[in-house]
């Protein structure tokens, strides 16, 4: 879904989102570092939505290419 603000090609960004201890999720968008959080992933990636256009409204950001997405392991410590 595009939002009327957009101007121009959608920028394809990232978002990043985990379970908060409190419930709910917490978004985060590493290309810009806005995060916000959400009671549902909808709700939590609409805010997230918002906060970086409102983010890049002030603070233009050049995409060169598409975002990867890995995950890595470490050791548990008890």
């Amino acid at each position: 879904m595009i939002n009327d603000r957009m101007k121009g090609k959608p920028m394809e960004l990232s978002a990043v989102l985990s379970p908060a201890p409190e419930g709910g999720y917490v978004a985060f968008n590493p290309e810009t570092g806005t995060t916000t959080q959400g009671e549902t992933v909808e709700e939590a990636l609409a805010n997230l939505r918002e906060a970086t256009e409102l983010y890049l409204e002030e603070f233009p950001l050049s995409v060169t290419g598409r975002p990867l997405l890995t995950t890595f392991q470490v050791a548990e410590h008890a």
